[in-house]
């Protein structure tokens, strides 16, 4: 897929990175390098930066109450000056700092509308120090899904400011957003009962290196909650489990792959459904959810 093109929107490339509070930094530390194999950047007492590969960190755990998805971190294409600037121009107000934390010196800093989240945009990393990339690691932070209680304002935002694509739909509650090749780098769920992040996701390789890591977390008691199955939208293989913290963690792979909507070039792939692929709504059904079978409940539920 082509970079978006030159309008009013910030040209997000990639997702960076998440933040979550925690009350037991130690807990979460132990979670993420003994269960999931990731990489501890930086560490004090009050907090942790922690990588899956050459990106300074793509996890910040902060010492708090329980919050997961307490900030979001995108990449950019283009200048801080260029991107703080349109912005600005829309209407937006936009912090410049240098204080964010290691790694990411200078950041534009808003706040995502209807959540008060804040996004950190930023034009690159400083590099990790990883040396070797562990068998069991993922590859890489792959998606946040989140409620709001304004789809349409909040897609717009994505699509209009930060310059997002609209991937697919699920009813007319679940949209899912990419601002790469990826199907999905955001998504979203309509809710005026919930709030806060629905999940976050860490991509594996293949289907091989996922049962490894299934393997390997079930060796040290952690269960899934659901899975593994293959989503309709997407069309990845998922399993989901919990955290120390009870937040919602999706270990995928075999993600659909856009690399060009006009022609339907989504990775032609057996289980797709029509030839060419192109964005769609789906219906509100069990294929959809899970074209295997089992629907999770608590999944859907907004």
């Amino acid at each position: 897929m082509t970079t978006p093109e030159a309008d009013s929107a910030v040209r997000v490339s990639k997702l960076g990175y998440v933040g979550f509070e925690t009350p037991d930094i130690d807990r979460m530390v132990e979670y993420y390098t003994k269960v999931l194999d990731f990489h501890v950047e930086e560490r004090s007492p009050d907090g942790a930066f922690l990588t899956t590969g050459s990106d300074h960190h793509c996890v910040v755990l902060t010492k708090g109450k329980t919050r997961a998805r307490s900030a979001v971190g995108y990449e950019i294409w283009e200048s801080l000056d260029d991107a703080g600037r349109r912005l600005q121009e829309a209407g937006y107000e936009v912090e410049r700092r240098s204080d964010i934390g290691p790694g990411t010196p200078d950041v534009l800093v808003l706040a995502e509308p209807g959540t008060g989240v804040p996004l950190h945009l930023f034009s690159a990393q400083e590099l990790s120090g990883v040396q070797d990339y562990p068998p069991l690691r993922p590859t890489k932070l792959g998606h946040v899904a989140a409620f709001t209680p304004e789809l349409a304002s909040m897609q717009k935002f994505y699509q209009d400011l930060l310059g997002f694509r609209w991937s697919d739909t699920i009813g007319d509650f679940f949209v899912f957003l990419r601002c790469n090749a990826d199907h999905h780098a955001a998504n979203f769920m309509a809710s005026t009962k919930f709030e806060g992040m629905h999940h976050i996701a860490y991509e594996m390789r293949d289907p091989n290196h996922l049962i490894s890591m299934l393997d390997h977390m079930g060796h040290n008691g952690v269960r899934l909650h659901w899975g593994p199955g293959r989503h309709g939208p997407g069309h990845n293989l998922f399993t989901y489990h919990k955290d120390p913290d009870g937040n919602t963690i999706e270990l995928f792979t075999q993600i659909d792959v856009i690399h060009d909507e006009a022609k339907g070039y989504w990775e032609p792939r057996p289980w797709h459904e029509t030839h060419p692929q192109g964005p769609r709504t789906w219906e509100v059904d069990l294929a959809t959810v899970n074209i295997w079978g089992p629907i999770h409940q608590e999944s859907l539920d907004h």
